[in-house]
C-alpha cells in the first residue's frame, strides 16, 4: 500500500509515515499496534523488524507470450530425451534426490505417493489449481496435429469423461531442497525456470550432468503440470518452509486473440518492476498445502514435487496396483545398491512407495527391500562394505573380490605427449546366482552413488559355467577417495548419454579427452569379461543344502579320458549373424568353437526372448540345419569328436513368439542335450 493510503489509515498526515519509513522519527507504541492490525501481522514483526510481512496475494497463471521474431515450441524437446513410463521417472527422479543428499551420515529418504481422486475431492482440488482458467489454454493446445497436441486432447476428453484423476507425490528429505533466488542461479531457478542447467553441488559425485532428467516428472504427467513444495537447506527470504510453485509446459497455441510460448507458472503476481506480473513462489501455510496435496511429513530439508494426471506412458501398467508394483520394482532394479549398508558405510538411501484414494490408504507403505529383489548381488555388496569377501569360491554364500584396471585418458588441455593417463582399479565382486535369479551371468556396473549404468554379459564364458551375479564399482562406489577415483568419476561420467545407461562414445567424451578415450573404455570392458572369467576359472562351489553324498554323485568330470590334463571342457559360442524376415522369423547363423573330446558333442539350441524382467520365454525353431562341420538330427546339432570350429543355421517359428520378432532381442543358449554324449 502506498504512503498516502497507510496515512488515511491510520488518520495520520502522509508526512509523519513519510518520517517513520525514513528513519527520522518513531510511531508511538499505539500506532504501532494499529499498523500491525492494518497490514495483518503481529506486532513482534513491527516493533522488530526482522522478519518479511506475510501477504496474501492471489495465485494466478502467468503464461509466456509467444516470441515476437515468430519462433514457436510444440512441446519441450527435453521430454523427448527419454521414454515417459514410471521406470524411466524413478530412475531420474530418484538419482536427482541422491545427488542432492544434505546430510552425508544419513540416507536420503524418498517416498513415492500414488494417489487417485474422484468425486468431490477432485472438484476441490481442480479449483484449488484454478482449473477453469486454465482450460482455455488446454484446449487451444490440444488443437494441433503434434504429438503433444493429440496427448493433450486424449487427456481432456478422459477426464471429462471418467471425473478421475491420479497424482503421483515424490517427496526427499534430507536432500538439498530447491535453494536460490527466484531468477538468479541457483537450483530453484535450474528446475522452475531453465531447461539443461543441471546445477548439480554434488562435489564430482553426481549422477546426473545433462539437466536432461528433471523433464522425466514433466513427461509423466498427461497434462504437463507439475507442483512444486521446497524446504529449504538454507534461508530465502528469511524463511526455509513452505516455498511452492507450480510449473506448466504447453505447446505453442492462440487464446483470446493472444498467442503464448506455451510454458507457464503458477504462484504469486510479482510486484518487482523488472519482473512485473510474473508469477513467482511463494510461502504457503499449511492448510493451502493440505488442499494442494503437498504437505510434507516432517521439517527436513527436501523438495516434494506433484505429478497431475500421473501415468504410464509405455502402457504396461494402468490400474493402481500395476503403477504401485511398477514403481517399487524399477526402484529395486535402479538403486538396490544404495539402499544397503554395512559395517564401513552406512546406506545412501531409503525409498518407499504408498498408494491412496481420496486421501484413504488403498495400498499401504511399502518400503523396497534389495535384499527381496536383487538377493545375489545385494550379498556382494554386503560382504563388500562389511569386509567379508574372499579370495576363491568355496561355498554358495561367498563373495570373491578382485580389481579391474581403468586406464584414465589424460584432458586435452592437461596431458602431456605420451601420457598414457592414470590407473584407477575398479572393484569387481561375484557370487553364484540364487535359484530365482532370472538373468544370471550379468556384470552389473556402477559409479558414483550407487546408481545401476548397465549391465553387460561377459563374452566367451565356457559352456556349462556355474550361474553367477556380479558387481562393478567404479568411481566413488568404491568408498574411496583419491586423485584416481575423481579421474575415473568424471571420465566414466563423460562417456554416459542422457540415458546414464552406459559407458560408451559420447560427445563429451571425444572432445574433452585426448586420443584414446573409447579404446581405453573398450579394454576395460573386455578387462571385466576377463576378471570374471579368472574367477570362475577351476573353481569348485559347494551348494549349500542337499546330502554330500549326493552332492559327490552329481560332480561332473571334465577331464578328458585319454590324460589327467585339464583342459577348456565346453563349446564356446563365438559369434551370432542375426537378421529377421518380413514374417517376423529369426534366420541365425552361431558359430562355436569347441574343445578337444574323445566323444561326439550332442548340443540343443535353444532360442529365447531377451525380456527386462522375468524368465526368457522360449521360441521354437522352424528350421535347423548343419551349415559347417556338424549335422542335425531331431532338433539337435551333432559334432564328431576332433571338429574344433562348427557352425549351424536356424530359423525360428513366428507362431510360437511372444511378440513379433522385430520388437524383440534374440539369445541363442547351446547346452548339452539330455542323454547327449559329453
Amino acid at each position: 500500500m502506498s504512503q498516502t493510503d497507510l496515512a488515511a489509515k491510520l488518520d495520520k498526515t502522509r508526512a509523519a509515515v513519510s518520517a517513520w519509513i525514513n528513519s527520522r522519527a518513531e510511531p508511538r507504541d499505539d500506532t504501532k499496534r494499529h499498523i500491525a492490525e492494518i497490514l495483518g501481522t503481529d506486532l513482534a514483526a513491527v516493533v522488530t523488524r526482522t522478519e518479511d510481512i506475510p501477504v496474501e496475494r492471489p495465485r494466478r497463471w502467468h503464461h509466456r507470450l509467444a516470441h515476437l521474431d515468430g519462433g514457436r515450441e510444440y512441446g519441450n524437446a527435453a521430454a523427448f530425451a527419454f521414454d515417459g513410463d514410471l521406470s524411466v521417472l524413478a530412475r531420474e527422479a530418484t538419482q536427482n534426490s541422491l545427488d542432492e543428499r544434505y546430510d552425508t551420515g544419513s540416507p536420503v529418504r524418498v517416498h513415492y505417493t500414488l494417489h487417485e481422486l474422484d468425486g468431490p475431492h477432485l472438484d476441490a482440488f481442480l479449483a484449488m489449481l484454478r482449473w477453469e482458467e486454465l482450460l482455455p489454454h488446454y484446449e487451444a493446445a490440444s488443437q494441433g496435429n503434434q504429438k503433444v497436441s493429440r496427448s493433450l486432447r486424449s487427456a481432456l476428453k478422459d477426464l471429462s469423461r471418467e471425473r478421475r484423476l491420479r497424482l503421483l507425490r515424490i517427496d526427499d528429505y534430507n536432500a538439498a531442497g530447491l535453494t536460490g533466488p527466484e531468477y538468479g542461479d541457483g537450483r530453484f531457478a535450474a528446475v522452475v525456470r531453465r531447461q539443461l542447467d543441471s546445477h548439480k553441488v554434488a562435489a564430482g559425485r553426481a549422477g546426473g550432468s545433462y539437466g536432461l532428467g528433471k523433464a522425466t516428472i514433466w513427461a509423466t504427467s498427461r497434462f504437463g503440470l507439475v507442483l512444486m513444495n521446497t524446504t529449504l537447506s538454507e534461508r530465502h527470504e528469511g524463511r526455509t518452509a513452505g516455498r511452492v510453485i507450480g510449473r506448466l509446459d504447453l505447446p505453442w497455441h492462440e487464446t483470446d486473440g493472444r498467442a503464448y510460448a506455451g510454458p507457464a507458472w503458477f504462484g504469486e503476481p510479482d510486484t518487482d518492476p523488472e519482473h512485473q506480473d510474473v508469477s513467482r513462489s511463494w510461502w504457503a501455510d499449511d492448510a493451502t498445502l493440505r488442499k494442494l496435496h503437498l504437505d510434507r511429513s516432517t521439517d527436513e530439508p527436501g523438495t516434494s514435487f506433484l505429478i497431475v494426471g500421473a501415468y504410464d506412458a509405455s502402457g504396461a501398467n494402468e490400474t493402481l496396483r500395476e503403477m504401485h508394483d511398477e514403481l517399487v520394482r524399477s526402484l529395486a532394479d535402479g538403486f538396490w545398491a544404495a539402499m544397503i549398508g554395512g559395517r564401513s558405510a552406512g546406506p545412501l538411501l531409503d525409498a518407499r512407495v504408498t498408494t491412496l484414494r481420496n486421501g484413504t490408504v488403498y495400498i499401504p507403505e511399502e518400503q523396497v527391500d534389495p535384499h527381496a529383489y536383487r538377493p545375489a548381488v545385494s550379498r556382494a555388496l554386503q560382504a563388500y562394505l562389511d569386509g567379508d569377501t574372499v579370495e576363491e569360491l568355496t561355498a554358495s554364500e561367498q563373495v570373491v573380490r578382485a580389481e579391474v584396471p581403468l586406464i584414465v585418458t589424460p584432458l586435452k588441455e592437461r596431458g602431456r605427449s605420451g601420457d598414457k593417463g592414470h590407473e584407477h582399479l575398479a572393484v569387481l565382486l561375484l557370487t553364484p546366482a540364487d535359484e530365482q535369479d532370472a538373468q544370471p551371468n550379468r556384470v552389473i556396473c556402477m559409479r558414483g552413488n550407487r546408481m545401476t549404468v548397465t549391465e553387460q554379459r561377459p563374452r566367451d564364458l565356457p559352456l556349462g559355467t556355474p550361474s553367477f551375479q556380479a558387481v562393478l564399482l567404479a568411481g566413488y562406489a568404491t568408498g574411496r577417495d583419491g586423485e584416481d577415483v575423481a579421474l575415473a568419476e568424471a571420465f566414466l561420467r563423460a562417456s554416459e548419454p542422457p540415458e546414464h545407461d552406459r559407458w560408451d562414445r559420447t560427445e563429451e567424451l571425444t572432445t574433452t579427452y585426448q586420443r584414446g578415450a573409447l579404446s581405453r573404455l573398450k579394454e576395460f570392458r573386455s578387462a571385466i569379461d576377463e576378471t570374471v572369467r579368472s574367477l570362475l576359472g577351476n573353481r569348485e562351489v559347494v551348494r549349500s543344502g542337499g546330502p554330500t553324498v549326493l552332492r559327490e554323485l552329481l560332480k561332473l568330470d571334465t577331464r578328458i579320458s585319454t590324460g589327467a590334463r585339464r583342459v577348456q571342457s565346453f563349446p564356446t559360442v563365438r559369434g551370432i549373424d542375426a537378421r529377421t524376415d518380413d514374417r517376423g522369423a529369426w534366420h541365425v547363423t552361431v558359430r562355436l568353437k569347441l574343445p578337444e573330446a574323445a566323444d561326439p558333442w550332442v548340443l540343443a539350441p535353444v532360442a529365447k526372448f531377451d525380456v527386462r524382467s522375468g524368465g526368457r520365454p522360449s521360441v521354437g525353431w522352424e528350421l535347423l540345419v548343419g551349415s559347417e562341420s556338424c549335422r542335425v538330427e531331431n532338433d539337435t546339432v551333432i559334432i564328431e569328436p576332433g571338429v574344433r570350429t562348427a557352425v549351424f543355421s536356424g530359423v525360428t517359428d513366428p507362431s510360437s513368439h511372444p511378440v513379433r520378432g522385430r520388437y524383440a532381442r534374440l539369445i541363442v543358449d547351446v547346452p548339452k542335450a539330455r542323454g547327449g554324449a559329453v
